[in-house]
C-alpha cells in the first residue's frame, strides 16, 4: 500500500482528465455492444427474407455512425488516460531525481549508477504502463465484460450460464500466477540493473579496454550478464507464456459450448439465427475482457514490482539533513574551527575505517591553510567534512562560531567553492562547465576566472574558444586542462571559503606557479584551504599541517616546518631536488 501511495498525488492532480477518459472509455464499450444487436436484426431479416434494401442501408449507416463515434471517444480516452500515465511517469522521474540529489555521499559510495539508471528508465516505464493501459484493461474487464454478459443473459439465460463455466477457473489461475509473476519481475528488474551497470561501465572505460586489448574479456563479461538477464526473462516467459494461452483455452471452451448448445437451440428455434450470431459476437466482445484480466494482472505485477523498487529509493533518508531550526548566514566571514573531530567511514560512522582522529585546528578568516601528507592520510576527507558531504563521527566543526550542523545545508554549501581532486566535466561546452550553464555570466567574468586559472591562453588556441565541446567527462582535453576548468569553475563562485584538493597536480611547473600567484592574490579576500602533494602549492600558506593516518603530526609555517626533520621537510627537499634535476 505504501508503494501505491506514490502515484496517488498524480491521480488526484489529474482527476478530471481521468474521469473524462474513463467516461469516454465506457461510452466506447457501450457503443460496441450495439453492433451485435444491429447484426441480429440484419440476420433475422435476411433469414426470414423480410428485409428491404433501405433497411440494409439504414443498418449499415448505424454501424458506420457507431464506428465514427467509437473513433472519436477512443481518441479522447487515449488522450486523457494515456496522457495521465505520461504525467505520472514524468512526475515520478522528477521526484526520484530530486530525492536522489538530497541523499548523502555515503549512499553513492554503495550504490551503482546502473541501478539508478534502471530505476529512472525501465522501472518508471513499467509504472506508466500499469497506470495507463492497466487502467484501460481493468475498466474493459469490468464494464465491457459485465455488459456483454448482461446482453448474453438477455438472449438466453441457460446458454449464458454454460458459457460462464470457465470463469471460476480464470479467477483461480489468475491468483496462482500473479504471485509468481511478481517474484519473477523483481528478479528480472534486478538483473536489468546489473546489465545496465555493466554496459555503462564498459562504454565509459572503452578507451582503457582498447588500450589494454581487453575487448574479448569485456565482451565476455557483458555476455555473461546478458545470459543471466535472458535466463531470468525466460523464467518469466514460462509463467506469462502459460498464463495467456490458458486464458485463450478458457475462451475457446466457451466458444465450443456456444457452437454446440447454441446451434442446437437455433435448430429447435429456441433462439433465432440472429440471436445465435449476436451471442457469438458478444462472446467475441467478452474474449477481450477475459484476456484483459490476464494482461492487467501482468501489467499490475510489473508496475507493483517497479513501484516497490522506486519506493525503496524514496524511503532512503539522507544521513545528512537540516536540523529543525537550521539557520542561514548572508555571508560567511570564513573562520573555521575543528574541535576534537573524528571521522569513521561506514554506516552512521560505525564499523568502517577510521579516517580522521582528534583533529583540532583553527583557520582565521582571509588566511590560507595548507594540508600535506602521504596518500590515504585523510586530507580529502578533512575537506569533505567542511561542506558536510560527510558528517563528523565525533566532535564538531564551527564556521563563524556556529556549528555547521546548525546551518542549512544549501546555505552552507552555496558559500563554499570546492574543487575536488578528480575534476568532473559534463559533456557540454567549456562555457557550460565553468558557469554551470548559467547564461547570465558575462564574457568579462568568464575571461577573468579563466585567466586566474591559467586557462585563458590555452582556450584561445581552441577553434570555438569557450564554446568548444569537451565530450563525455572532458575526453578531448588533457588532465591539466580539465583540472584548470574545474579550478575556473571554483573561482567563478562568489564564496567566502575556497577548498582546493590538489589544484596543480596535473599541470606543468610554470602553469602551477601561475595558479599559485593567483591564490596569493586572494589572501585576505577568502579563507583558502589547499590540499596538495606538491609543497610549492602550500609553502606560502599562513599555516600548514601534515596529516598521517588521520592525525595531525606537525603544524606551523613553511619556515618552521622545513627546520625539522619530519615528513614536510623531507618531502620539500626531495621535491626541490626533482625540480633541479628537471630544470637541468
Amino acid at each position: 500500500m505504501k508503494s501505491i501511495a506514490l502515484i496517488k498525488p498524480y491521480f488526484k492532480e489529474n482527476r478530471w482528465k481521468i474521469a473524462i477518459g474513463l467516461l469516454s472509455l465506457i461510452v466506447v464499450d457501450v457503443l460496441q455492444l450495439f453492433i451485435p444487436r444491429i447484426i441480429k436484426w440484419t440476420v433475422d431479416g435476411l433469414t426470414a427474407l423480410q428485409i428491404e434494401r433501405g433497411q440494409l442501408l439504414r443498418y449499415a449507416i448505424y454501424i458506420a455512425g457507431i464506428a465514427i463515434l467509437i473513433g472519436i471517444f477512443r481518441y479522447v480516452w487515449r488522450r486523457c488516460l494515456l496522457g495521465t500515465s505520461r504525467r505520472v511517469e514524468e512526475g515520478l522521474r522528477n521526484r526520484l531525481f530530486a530525492h536522489i540529489q538530497t541523499l548523502s555521499a555515503s549512499f553513492f559510495d554503495n550504490t551503482r549508477t546502473g541501478d539508478l539508471m534502471a530505476h529512472a528508465t525501465n522501472d518508471i516505464q513499467q509504472i506508466r504502463m500499469a497506470t495507463g493501459m492497466g487502467m484501460v484493461a481493468l475498466n474493459d474487464a469490468i464494464v465491457l465484460g459485465a455488459a456483454a454478459i448482461g446482453f448474453m443473459l438477455y438472449i438466453n439465460v441457460t446458454l449464458t450460464l454454460f458459457v460462464l463455466i470457465p470463469m471460476p477457473l480464470i479467477t483461480i489461475s489468475t491468483k496462482f500466477f500473479s504471485k509468481h509473476m511478481h517474484q519473477r519481475y523483481q528478479r528480472v528488474q534486478a538483473t536489468f540493473s546489473d546489465l545496465t551497470e555493466i554496459i555503462r561501465e564498459r562504454f565509459a572505460g572503452i578507451r582503457i579496454i582498447k588500450a589494454h586489448d581487453h575487448k574479448e574479456k569485456a565482451a565476455a563479461r557483458v555476455e555473461a550478464v546478458s545470459k543471466d538477464y535472458v535466463k531470468e526473462n525466460l523464467g518469466l516467459v514460462k509463467i506469462v507464456g502459460s498464463f495467456f494461452p490458458l486464458m485463450l483455452l478458457f475462451t475457446n471452451l466457451s466458444l465450443a459450448i456456444v457452437l454446440y448448445l447454441g446451434g442446437r437451440q437455433t435448430i429447435t428455434q429456441t433462439i433465432t439465427p440472429g440471436d445465435f450470431v449476436a451471442f457469438i459476437s458478444y462472446l467475441g466482445l467478452l474474449t477481450w475482457p477475459m484476456m484483459a484480466l490476464g494482461w492487467v494482472t501482468n501489467l499490475i505485477q510489473r508496475g507493483r514490482a517497479s513501484l516497490d523498487r522506486i519506493n525503496r529509493i524514496l524511503a532512503t533518508r539522507p544521513e545528512i539533513k537540516n536540523q529543525k531550526h537550521a539557520q542561514t548566514l548572508d555571508r560567511l566571514e570564513g573562520r573555521i574551527v575543528f574541535e576534537n573531530v573524528d571521522f569513521v567511514y561506514g554506516p552512521n560512522g560505525n564499523g568502517g575505517s577510521r579516517a580522521l582522529s582528534g583533529i583540532n585546528l583553527t583557520v582565521e578568516p582571509g588566511t590560507v591553510l595548507g594540508i600535506v601528507g602521504p596518500p590515504g592520510s585523510g586530507k580529502t576527507t578533512l575537506l569533505n567534512l567542511i561542506p558536510r558531504r560527510y558528517e563528523v563521527s565525533c566532535g564538531n566543526i564551527r564556521i563563524d562560531d556556529k556549528d555547521i550542523r546548525s546551518l542549512k545545508i544549501d546555505n552552507l554549501r552555496s558559500q563554499i567553492a570546492f574543487m575536488p581532486q578528480e575534476p568532473f566535466l559534463f559533456a557540454g561546452t567549456i562555457r557550460e562547465n565553468i558557469t554551470f550553464d548559467n547564461p547570465l555570466i558575462a564574457e568579462s567574468q568568464l575571461q577573468m576566472v579563466t585567466q586566474k586559472a591559467a586557462l585563458y591562453d590555452t582556450l584561445r588556441a581552441f577553434p570555438n574558444h569557450y564554446d568548444t565541446i569537451v565530450g563525455e567527462k572532458g575526453v578531448i582535453l588533457s588532465g591539466g586542462q580539465k583540472q584548470r576548468i574545474a579550478l575556473a569553475r571554483a573561482f567563478n563562485q562568489d564564496a567566502g571559503i575556497l577548498l582546493l584538493d590538489d589544484p596543480i597536480s596535473q599541470v606543468d611547473l610554470a602553469t602551477g606557479n601561475a595558479i599559485i600567484e593567483t591564490l596569493k592574490s586572494m589572501i585576505g579576500q577568502k579563507t583558502i584551504i589547499i590540499v596538495s602533494h606538491r609543497i610549492s602549492a602550500v609553502r606560502f600558506a599562513d599555516q600548514i599541517i601534515t596529516l598521517e593516518q588521520g592525525k595531525i603530526i606537525e603544524q606551523g609555517t613553511h619556515r618552521e616546518l622545513i627546520a625539522t626533520d619530519r615528513y614536510y621537510a623531507r618531502a620539500f627537499h626531495l621535491q626541490e631536488l626533482e625540480e633541479d634535476l628537471n630544470a637541468s
